[in-house]
């Protein structure tokens, strides 16, 4: 499924869109940058941390919430937008920092996790007791500010008042990824327990931790937005939204877990294998688990969640998976995800750009390889 070619007349949309979106990020860090430094300009390293981490990433969710925006009516180069997409973008860099705080994540994109970088700076300046817990404390912090930032820049969408049911969607979605962080962390210290059992956690673990924010929550919120729908208000287009962008999170998350095992750190900026040692219980390892004989399943089980694990080890780990079919059957589940989404998206009543906008943004979701 390769990427699909897109009209000049949709990158220059893009392009506008996401050049506003930096500059009103821009903005609103400098915004915040002087009230820290009111209150004391050694606060200022919990802005830097986190206008670090928001440089990067693939802007998924602010432009599925620009695009069912745009799918629903919304004219191009609304600011409203802009300021949604920065509440989805911030809200995306808090879940990180906590994600990479719970999983014990040395690194995000290359640099240093945002709770690493807080016990180096602890290292580096000679500060006193634990580097360790004052990393985590300080990311913390960090990661609770950015979700209040988040917050803010929801609150200043101009067309709100007018969308309630755009409120009822983000503070859904916060609910819902919270519950599905919990369930994650869950499958983490669980002992050795039935692979079905272990299945169906790590699927509500994909829906709720990733489908739903990455993907369907965006999307139909911009579209909430340009319809001025009001709460529990019906919408033919938005459960048309929905069918299409549920099954398009399901499968980028799965291909984020494929990437989590055998990525390449020079595109993903994680280790090889980094899921393996953080002990991710996912699809791919409850279907490793489901068909394997016991003693190979008995060492995916001691293999999972430990940090120590040597390069050797992550080889086997990957052979395992592959020779029991898992990977291939996850290929399959994201393929058939895939398909579902562009069937649905195709019986979509939309405007060619919005269509073309919403079908390069899926084959980029499915086919990544970071």
């Amino acid at each position: 499924m390769p990427n699909q070619p897109t009209s000049p007349e949709l990158r220059t949309e893009t392009a506008a869109y996401l050049a506003a979106l930096e500059e009103r990020m821009q903005v609103f860090f400098q915004e915040q940058r002087q009230i820290l430094e009111q209150i004391s300009e050694e606060t200022l390293p919990l802005l830097e941390a986190i206008e670090a981490l928001s440089a990067g990433g693939k802007r998924l969710r602010a432009l599925l919430a620009y695009w069912g925006w745009r799918g629903a009516g919304g004219q191009a180069g609304d600011l409203g937008l802009v300021d949604a997409g920065l509440a989805l973008e911030l809200f995306q860099t808090a879940a990180l920092i906590h994600d990479d705080m719970i999983d014990a994540s040395d690194t995000r994109r290359g640099a240093p996790s945002v709770h690493r970088r807080f016990e180096a700076m602890h290292q580096l300046k000679g500060y006193k007791t634990n580097p360790a817990h004052f990393g985590s404390s300080s990311a913390l912090l960090a990661g609770d500010l950015c979700l209040s930032w988040s917050e803010m820049a929801f609150a200043a969408i101009p067309q709100l008042q007018q969308a309630s049911q755009a409120r009822a969607i983000f503070d859904l979605m916060r609910t819902e990824v919270m519950a599905g962080q919990y369930l994650d962390v869950l499958g983490e210290v669980i002992p050795q327990e039935e692979a079905d059992l272990a299945l169906t956690r790590a699927q509500k673990v994909i829906r709720y931790k990733s489908a739903k924010y990455s993907c369907e929550h965006p999307l139909v919120l911009g579209g909430a937005l340009a319809l001025g729908l009001k709460a529990q208000e019906a919408s033919d287009l938005l459960a048309g939204y929905r069918a299409f962008a549920l099954p398009l999170g399901e499968g980028f998350q799965l291909r984020d877990d494929v990437l989590g095992v055998f990525g390449q750190p020079e595109k993903t900026g994680k280790p090889a294998g980094d899921d393996l040692r953080e002990g991710k219980r996912t699809v791919l390892t409850a279907l490793t688990s489901q068909s394997v004989g016991k003693e190979e399943a008995l060492f995916l089980e001691q293999s999972l969640g430990n940090p120590d694990l040597s390069g050797q080890e992550i080889l086997a780990l990957q052979e395992l998976i592959r020779s029991s079919g898992a990977l291939d059957e996850v290929e399959a589940i994201i393929q058939a995800k895939g398909d579902q989404a562009l069937e649905q998206l195709a019986a979509l009543p939309l405007d060619p750009l919005p269509r073309e906008a919403l079908t390069a943004l899926a084959y980029q979701a499915l086919n990544r390889s970071a």
